[in-house]
């Protein structure tokens, strides 16, 4: 980490250096958002829009929209800049449809993703990758870089009866691959037959943070503004369907838990006793000004990253819940926590007390097959590691 490979290029850029060779003739429909930028700031709707050699014909948004500014469901538009229509694949239709699709050959997904199984941005690309096999359609993918590195799989790999938006696949909660990678093993394993091409990165290792790479951090989502928001949710998102605050509405979400029942110093105890590897939890309140307890005083912790390399967010995520079923099981409900783990046994694990390494080491095998499955499929150098 800290380590500046300002050479870093993503997708895009590689797109542009090659003069859009793969795209040259095509009619293209661009699946994108705000993060969709080159290295120099530029959006991508804009650069292939002004290219001479290749035609973009329709927009398609994903969750939070193509600007990244909502945060309920999106509507269809039309984009001011280019006069192009906006299809929304967030709201009653998460997948192109057949009449939008109309006329178009290739789809070329460009969105920077986080790295964890629940961030729906990997969902958006799966339902596109499933469309284009049902109309016949070639799919690029302008890779970038898993900003929370492609060293590690942390979590239980979702329950296959247990599938949805937010758990696309059978991966773990923290899946240590690109999106790039993603759609190979998706594409392979779902059996989809589109043509799938990935624009890889050039200069990005799988050891890297977001920081590393020299590019712009532009928020993926509006809550996810920092890297350290990023490293952590994988774990201290997994609570928010329960009612706990885990940071909305507060300058920093993802990085301060809490709830109006807990007590800060005993919270902040009990999780500091449990030695969780790469974080400090400091007792503190907070007032979130919208979401969950909007203008109530939340106890909690605020999260502390001490060591970024020993980091495993989902053990973070499983101490917190361990901790309040021990200390608020009269209060805190943990139902809505499968909305999101997605894992019946861990679930079951939890509520029967067991402790955060044994629930842990029920996922190490499963963890291992994961690493097999995608090796075939990675791009960038190193394996990627189970934890």
């Amino acid at each position: 980490m800290f380590d500046d490979k300002s050479g870093v290029l993503t997708g895009i850029d590689v797109l542009v250096r090659e003069n859009f060779a793969q795209l040259r003739g095509c009619h293209i429909g661009l699946v994108t958002n705000h993060t969709g930028l080159t290295r120099e700031g530029l959006p991508t709707i804009d650069v292939l829009h002004q290219s001479p050699n290749v035609s973009l014909e329709a927009l398609f948004g994903p969750e939070h929209g193509i600007r990244g500014d909502h945060d309920e469901n999106v509507a269809d538009g039309v984009d001011a800049r280019t006069n192009l229509p906006i299809f929304s694949l967030f709201g009653a239709r998460t997948q192109p449809s057949a009449e939008q699709l109309q006329g178009l050959d290739t789809l070329v997904f460009d969105i920077q993703d986080i790295g964890c199984r629940f961030y729906t941005y990997l969902s958006t690309l799966g339902n596109v990758l499933e469309a284009a096999s049902t109309h016949a359609l070639r799919v690029v993918v302008l890779d970038r870089p898993n900003p929370i590195t492609g060293l590690r799989a942390e979590g239980p790999i979702a329950d296959s009866d247990a599938l949805s938006f937010v758990a696309y696949h059978p991966i773990p909660v923290r899946h240590g691959l690109t999106l790039g990678e993603l759609a190979r093993l998706i594409h392979a394993e779902k059996s989809l037959t589109c043509p799938l091409e990935v624009v890889a990165c050039e200069n990005w290792s799988r050891g890297d943070w977001y920081d590393a790479t020299g590019l712009l951090w532009t928020n993926p989502s509006p809550n996810m503004r920092r890297l350290s928001a990023a490293a952590l949710y994988p774990g201290v998102g997994l609570l928010e369907f329960t009612n706990v605050s885990v940071g909305r509405g507060t300058d920093t979400p993802f990085e301060v838990f809490g709830a109006p029942y807990l007590n800060p110093r005993q919270f902040a105890a009990a999780l500091n006793a449990g030695d969780v590897p790469g974080v400090r939890f400091i007792p503190t309140s907070f007032t979130p000004n919208a979401s969950v307890f909007a203008g109530e005083v939340c106890g909690g912790v605020q999260i502390l990253v001490t060591d970024w390399e020993c980091l495993n967010a989902v053990q973070v995520g499983l101490a917190l819940a361990v901790v309040l079923r021990r200390l608020y099981s009269n209060r805190w409900q943990p139902e809505k926590l499968q909305t999101l783990l997605c894992h019946a046994d861990t679930y079951q694990r939890l509520i029967e007390g067991e402790s955060p390494g044994r629930i842990a080491a029920s996922w190490q095998s499963d963890l291992q097959s994961f690493a097999g499955r995608t090796l075939p499929h990675l791009l960038y150098s190193a394996g990627v590691g189970s934890e």
